[in-house]
């Protein structure tokens, strides 16, 4: 038996996307605060001046001076106009709490009380 090999010499490698379990959440959570129902269209320089919550993820002052003291990173609320800082404090809370529980990260990230689960109803409507 002759065995033969191929002539030229190639290596192929492949790079994984890698795995976002929060990809979902993360849209859900975004049609909620900013969203257009109609549109899909999302405002990441949205400002709620009433609550004053920024960004994408509708950021609040407390949020960030937790995170602060959490992680050492201070950032303002003009940060979080940058989707990319306030995805980062986002997926920070969302890490801490566990990515099996969509509805818990949800209902933590909205507050505290009753009310958070009519937030989770909204959310649920999107995933």
């Amino acid at each position: 038996m002759t065995v033969f090999a191929p002539e030229w010499r190639s290596l192929y490698l492949e790079t994984s996307q890698g795995i976002n379990p929060y990809i979902s959440l993360k849209y859900a959570i975004g049609m909620v605060e900013v969203g257009n129902p109609v549109t899909g269209a999302m405002d990441t320089l949205a400002v709620n001046k009433i609550e004053q919550a920024y960004g994408y993820f509708q950021i609040r002052q407390v949020r960030l001076d937790d995170y602060y003291e959490r992680t050492g990173i201070k950032y303002t609320l003009g940060d979080m106009l940058n989707y990319q800082k306030a995805e980062r404090v986002f997926l920070h809370y969302a890490i801490e709490i566990g990515y099996r529980d969509p509805g818990k990260i949800a209902r933590d990230w909205n507050g505290s009380g009753p009310k958070t689960w009519e937030y989770w109803k909204k959310v649920k409507n999107y995933l």
